[in-house]
C-alpha cells in the first residue's frame, strides 16, 4: 500500500519507524486502550467505574492509558469542583470514530474464541 499524503503535507506511513502514525497505532492497538474506548462507548464514566468495568487493569495501567488517550485527543477528562473532586471521562468525536473498528474487533474475538482455543490446545498437546 502507498503511504497517504495528508493535507498538512505529512506523508503518513505506518510502516516507517519515523512516522508518528506508528506511535498512535501502538496506543490504539494496546489491550487496555481497546477496552477503555469500548467501555466509554457505553457513555461517560468515572475512574472507578472504568476500573470496575475493565477487570484486571492495574491502577497504574489505567492511569497511563487514560493520560495517553487524552493526549492523543480520543477522550476528554472533566474535573468537577466538588468535595471530593469528581473526574469524568468521555470519548471525543475522534474517539467515537474508533467505535466501528474496535467494536468489530471485539465482536470478531468473541465470535472466534472457541476456534482460537482449539488451535491453542492442539499446539500445547504433546506429539
Amino acid at each position: 500500500m502507498k503511504p497517504m499524503v495528508e493535507s498538512s503535507g505529512l506523508v503518513a506511513d505506518v510502516y516507517s519507524a519515523k512516522c508518528p502514525t506508528r506511535q498512535v497505532l501502538d496506543h490504539i492497538a494496546g489491550k487496555w486502550t481497546i477496552l477503555v474506548i469500548d467501555a466509554l462507548l457505553e457513555g461517560t464514566m468515572r475512574y472507578t467505574e472504568l476500573s470496575r468495568r475493565i477487570e484486571g487493569v492495574s491502577q497504574k495501567m489505567l492511569t497511563q492509558t487514560l493520560r495517553s488517550l487524552e493526549a492523543d485527543g480520543f477522550i476528554t477528562r472533566t474535573l468537577h469542583p466538588t468535595i471530593p473532586p469528581r473526574v469524568d471521562y468521555s470519548l471525543t468525536d475522534l474517539g467515537r470514530s474508533l467505535a466501528e473498528p474496535i467494536t468489530a474487533l471485539r465482536r470478531w474475538t468473541e465470535a472466534h474464541i472457541n476456534e482460537i482455543e482449539r488451535a491453542r490446545a492442539q499446539i500445547s498437546m504433546p506429539r
